[in-house]
């Protein structure tokens, strides 16, 4: 696909204001989601927000070079504004080393809505709660992305499933599990309270070390909603007094805990399991 002619990509050989806005998109939090938008970095995470049809706004290239077929193809999609930046400055958004990486797009956040995520029969919605760490975010969304989730529920003070690491850890699962922040605990309990008033039998379940339920005892053929806990403090006192079950998985050795992300991967997975099971 061939980039319309009349739409000539705009040079950028300095740091000016345009620049500056993406550089800010990467690093500042408060500017990006004020803006709306936030920079994708790699093949796979641009080629599936494609895909998936979310709205690219900016897309970015090196001037020289001998861009692959999957960059000229990208370059020449309709509706992006296209720009060329010097190599040096290319690089310092790409995070890598001249020539190394070829297009970056920026890309508009969709809207915080609960509904996009709902739970259904095998297909869990996952809520983690203060996150810390964007890799776990994006981790986490990995596992939901493989393992059949409706989506993912960000609340509290977290980290952001659209900073750049969050980004790059799901490997552009981001693009393809409904992705929701909301402020804390409350509406997502509205919502669970909202679907049960419509006739829905969703579950609320914790995660814990200490729970009283195992994970080969969770009937997931349930709509189900995961609430995992922040890495350090674990599950707060609201969702522990919310949730109809706290699960517990089983572990040998010497580990105390497993890391966040990966719990709730394992839980996941077991909703896999019996989702492939009532196939047979």
């Amino acid at each position: 696909m061939r980039a319309d002619p009349a739409l000539r990509p705009v040079r950028v050989g300095s740091r000016n204001a345009t620049f500056q806005h993406w550089e800010t998109l990467l690093r500042n939090r408060t500017k990006r989601h004020r803006a709306g938008a936030f920079v994708v970095q790699g093949v796979r995470p641009i080629t599936l927000a494609v895909r998936a049809g979310w709205h690219v706004t900016d897309v970015l290239r090196p001037t020289g070079g001998q861009p692959s077929r999957w960059a000229q193809d990208t370059w020449g999609r309709p509706g992006a504004r296209r720009y060329e930046l010097e190599p040096e400055l290319f690089a310092e958004l790409s995070g890598k080393d001249e020539g190394q990486a070829e297009l970056l797009a920026v890309v508009a956040m969709p809207p915080d809505d609960l509904t996009r995520a709902d739970p259904s029969a095998y297909a869990p919605t996952v809520v983690f709660d203060r996150p810390s760490t964007p890799g776990n975010v994006g981790t986490l969304l990995r596992s939901i992305d493989a393992f059949g989730g409706s989506g993912l529920v960000v609340t509290g003070h977290a980290a952001d499933p659209y900073d750049p690491k969050s980004v790059r850890a799901s490997t552009g699962s981001l693009f393809t599990v409904p992705t929701v922040r909301a402020d804390g605990p409350q509406p997502v309990l509205d919502r669970i309270r909202a679907l049960r008033s419509a006739g829905s039998s969703v579950q609320l379940l914790g995660t814990d070390e200490g729970g009283d339920l195992g994970v080969r005892g969770v009937d997931f053929a349930v709509p189900t909603v995961l609430v995992v806990g922040n890495e350090t403090r674990g599950l707060a006192r609201v969702w522990r007094e919310a949730c109809d079950a706290i699960v517990s998985i089983p572990m040998v050795g010497e580990a105390s805990s497993l890391n966040a992300a990966t719990a709730g991967s394992v839980l996941l997975h077991e909703s896999l399991q019996q989702r492939l099971a009532a196939r047979r």
